[in-house]
């Protein structure tokens, strides 16, 4: 089995398109501020927009990758590392943002790398964790 990784379109477009205004428009303005600014103020515009690009950068590098040893699971701050066996199931109810994985110890995680506004996409992404789980993560019965 190779590696497959999963991340979201829309969910990566938006914040960078978003962090790039941001920051251009900090610049922007740290250079046309009057006279009464100085230095320091115009590099703390610059910073503070830099500060937002790096959380919209945060939101953006969502991503699940599966690879022979088991799933990561990359969200926000987060970077969750399971063992197949670790792994029951995935899913994502009607009207979720993103699916979740089950786990052997009965608790549950996001999996914010595939995002349900990516449509179809989304649902190739879904059906194909569901067929490595599958074949991975669950124990065969006898």
């Amino acid at each position: 089995m190779t590696t497959a990784t999963w991340r979201p379109r829309r969910a990566r477009i938006v914040p960078y398109v978003l962090a790039t205004v941001v920051v251009l428009s900090m610049i922007a303005l740290a250079v046309v501020m009057p006279a009464p600014w100085s230095l320091g103020d115009r590099i703390g515009l610059v910073a503070i927009g830099l500060v937002v690009a790096g959380i919209l950068h945060m939101l953006a590098r969502s991503r699940v990758t599966a690879d022979p040893d088991g799933v990561t699971v990359v969200n926000g701050l987060r970077t969750h590392e399971y063992e197949w066996a670790e792994v029951l199931g995935v899913s994502m109810a009607e009207g979720a943002p993103w699916p979740t994985l089950d786990l052997s110890d009965g608790s549950t995680v996001a999996v914010m790398g595939i995002q349900s506004s990516d449509g179809e996409r989304a649902d190739r992404a879904l059906a194909e964790l569901t067929t490595l789980i599958h074949e991975r993560g669950e124990t065969p019965g006898p």
